[in-house]
């Protein structure tokens, strides 16, 4: 992932700024300066400070029917692995990347049968789902609960640490980092964006690529668009160190229903991981509360009873701590990438919600490939962000 330095301010002003120095800014950033931009960075907080360091690095493709986002992740799953080659061969440095599998499973015999018909969508998509009958399961996951009707094997899905992976793409990537300044304004002429206005100065530049997470709607709004981007709570457990006993990323059916759901209410499934350095992860909730904090027991503990009914062992494991994320939510589900509806110049990479992580690099070769009018990869209409121009872009239709 090797790429030519730049000096830390160009001598001139960039071809691009990037708002937001998340996963899916930095994505964009890597992609762009391949094709021989000149990129700056700006986040009005540190590298990946915001979602994208409050997330489990998941690379998942198992939570994801036929339609564009499962286009999006199958692109995004072959650059993962190709990132994670140069990145570990080029320099011997490393974001952890582990193409460990998911293991998805159902607790009663009519659940198993939905995952099943799901799993048949999945395959004709190109999705490698493989059926594990309940006998088998141990063989997998050795200390999985033993009342499983049954699940599904994706040899697909793998994980990043998040903020190192987020900070290794923008090194590669030589882009010049304005940290600590938030964008004010859009510097225009003519219809069109001419940069970016900051609290430490303008930022001249021909294109800007609003990748700003929570905060791409008020980017948007600098333009007199509409990118309807909402906070969706959610929070994870931490526990203490634990020897390698949980060997996949394993979660229950109902994880892709609540992914799915447009549901404003407090929504949780059992989401368990381990980790390089001895911790399992325990998720996943979901709510609209807002950018609130405050801690919801409710949600806490729905996730550790979860957890449980998952790995019985875990009910005698102490968690450490919690934190909690915000996903940027858009109401069809899908992300918004590509051109403004208004204003030349000026792109989105936006709405990733729980996926941006794992998206992010087919987002910003997506997003490259727009800027330099070379074929994209994806096929981008269905991800338009003028689809919300008109305050709709709400519809089954439009979101798959």
């Amino acid at each position: 992932m090797s790429a030519a330095p730049r000096p830390p301010y160009p001598a001139g002003p960039p071809d691009v700024v990037v708002v937001g120095a998340g996963m899916v800014g930095a994505a964009c950033a890597l992609y762009l300066a391949r094709a021989g931009l000149a990129v700056t960075v700006v986040d009005r907080g540190p590298v990946a400070g915001g979602t994208s360091g409050a997330g489990e690095g998941n690379l998942l493709v198992s939570d994801k029917g036929p339609g564009p986002e499962l286009d999006l992740a199958l692109r995004s799953q072959e650059l993962w692995r190709s990132l994670a080659e140069e990145e570990l061969g080029a320099r011997g440095e490393s974001f952890e990347y582990e193409a460990k599998g998911g293991l998805v499973v159902a607790f009663t015999p009519a659940d198993f049968a939905a995952l099943q018909v799901f799993a048949a969508t999945q395959n004709e998509a190109g999705v490698r789902a493989e059926e594990v009958p309940a006998e088998q399961l141990s063989e997998f996951e050795p200390h999985l609960a033993p009342d499983v009707a049954g699940g599904f094997w994706y040899p697909q899905d793998a994980q990043v640490m998040p903020a190192l992976a987020a900070a290794r793409l923008l090194k590669a990537s030589g882009a010049a980092l304005r940290l600590g300044s938030a964008v004010t304004g859009l510097l225009m002429s003519d219809g069109a964006v001419r940069g970016v206005r900051t609290t430490s100065g303008e930022i001249p530049a021909r294109i800007v690529v609003n990748a700003a997470g929570l905060w791409s709607g008020a980017i948007a709004e600098l333009a007199g668009s509409a990118l309807p981007v909402q906070p969706r709570r959610g929070f994870v457990l931490v526990t203490e160190p634990l020897p390698p006993l949980i060997r996949h990323k394993v979660y229950s059916a109902a994880y892709v229903s609540d992914v799915s759901s447009s549901d404003a209410a407090l929504q949780s499934s059992g989401v368990v991981e381990g980790t390089p350095s001895g911790p399992v992860l325990i998720g996943a909730s979901r709510e609209r509360v807002g950018l609130d904090r405050t801690p919801s027991y409710d949600a806490l503990g729905r996730l550790a009873g979860q957890a449980a009914e998952l790995f019985p062992f875990l009910e005698r494991v102490a968690v450490q701590r919690y934190y909690c994320g915000f996903r940027p939510y858009l109401p069809d589900h899908l992300s918004a990438i590509g051109p403004d509806a208004h204003v030349a110049g000026l792109y989105h990479a936006a709405g990733h919600e729980g996926a941006g992580i794992g998206l992010a690099p087919a987002t910003g070769e997506l997003i490259a490939a727009l800027v330099t009018g070379t074929k994209p990869m994806v096929d981008p209409e269905p991800f338009r962000p003028g689809r919300f121009a008109d305050g709709c872009g709400c519809s089954e239709e439009a979101a798959r």
